[in-house]
């Protein structure tokens, strides 16, 4: 997998000839396995093959239970400057209706330990559980404040299809989810993190100032990335691509010098959708300067009309910042609802 890896990324180097690779995020399946050898191969191929900042954002993803002391200290050695670890819940309840590998204890000691050898940790928490009462949702809120963790990324549940979840929900073990019960969590959720200084820089995205992920604003603001192994996506403002996610036939046709990835080309309102969707979901909002520049005025004429039913529900508001540079954004009261309110006004 490793050679592969290595020589998908030789194959494609011109997909971003123009472009500066300001960060490599390691994540999705376990990439915890690799070892500082295996991630220093990978990362010195970037560097002989695109053009890279002198000090790039680098992350690892990686679970509570992967994160013993030998291995943090092993990362802490090598090149990753960033954690991004799965943290989920720090109660064992919900943790074992999520069907998570991991224990609460395991949560808060990988956590403790990594904080004494990283500054830039990220950790993801899971609202809207079956049960999670208003306390013990601020309580893991509260206990991820006591640990000093900069970052949060949190999202609300949702129940995927043949899961130990969604099989307890059906057998009524468990209540279905309840969007007021995630709404509640969301709005608590906004108070505690401003309470301590993190700014909700995009929807599921709390953040200390200078502790954005400069990985995850890249993909909001539109810039291209290039996704390599079994599964990932690509995008260049006009292509998406996605590799075939099978790992034995991705090796494979690596190994014939072939590309295992299909793609697709982006019409404008394919791309205009897309603005909307990231943008809105951002403090930075939808810019109606860069939607006439790179889309015309018809489409910024469009998106002022669909707003306007949102602006008066007070859910979207229109800003002025400069002289003559306007921004959609999200209210307070919008943000919950932003998804939905995003796919309103895509162009059809």
């Amino acid at each position: 997998m490793i050679e592969a890896l290595i020589s998908e990324m030789i194959l494609r180097k011109a997909e971003l000839k123009d472009e500066t690779i300001e960060t490599i995020y390691f994540g999705g399946g376990t990439p915890s396995l690799l070892t500082n050898d295996e991630l220093e191969v990978l990362i010195d191929t970037v560097y002989h093959n695109f053009r890279v900042v002198e000090k790039p954002e680098i992350t690892l993803e990686a679970n509570p239970d992967d994160l013993t002391e030998a291995k943090i200290l092993e990362l802490a050695d090598g090149p990753i400057n960033r954690l991004s670890i799965g943290i989920q819940s720090f109660f064992d309840e919900d943790l074992l209706l999520m069907n998570r590998a991991h224990n609460a204890e395991e949560a808060v000691n990988s956590l403790s330990i990594a904080k004494r050898h990283f500054e830039n940790i990220t950790i993801d928490l899971i609202y809207g559980i079956p049960n999670m009462t208003d306390e013990r949702w601020r309580e893991n809120l509260l206990k991820t404040f006591a640990l000093g963790v900069n970052h949060i990324s949190s999202y609300a549940l949702t129940v995927e299809p043949k899961t130990v979840l969604d099989t307890f929900i059906r057998q009524g073990k468990y209540p279905n989810v309840s969007e007021e019960t995630a709404l509640a969590h969301f709005n608590i959720l906004m108070s505690e993190t401003e309470k301590r200084g993190f700014v909700h820089y995009e929807i599921s995205n709390f953040g200390k100032p200078n502790f954005f992920s400069k990985h995850n604003t890249s993909y909001w603001q539109g810039k291209a990335y290039l996704g390599i192994g079994p599964s990932a996506h690509s995008y260049n403002n006009h292509i998406r691509s996605w590799n075939i996610s099978n790992n034995p036939l991705y090796i494979k046709t690596i190994q014939r010098g072939e590309l295992p990835k299909e793609s697709e080309t982006l019409s404008d309102k394919d791309r205009f959708n897309e603005y909307v969707m990231t943008g809105l979901r951002t403090i930075w909002g939808v810019s109606f300067e860069e939607v006439e520049q790179h889309f015309g005025k018809s489409f910024k004429d469009q998106l002022l009309i669909n707003a306007q039913h949102f602006i008066d529900q007070k859910t979207l508001v229109i800003l002025n910042e400069g002289d003559k540079s306007q921004f959609l954004k999200a209210t307070e009261k919008g943000k919950f609802l932003i998804d939905g309110i995003a796919a309103d006004l895509f162009m059809i």
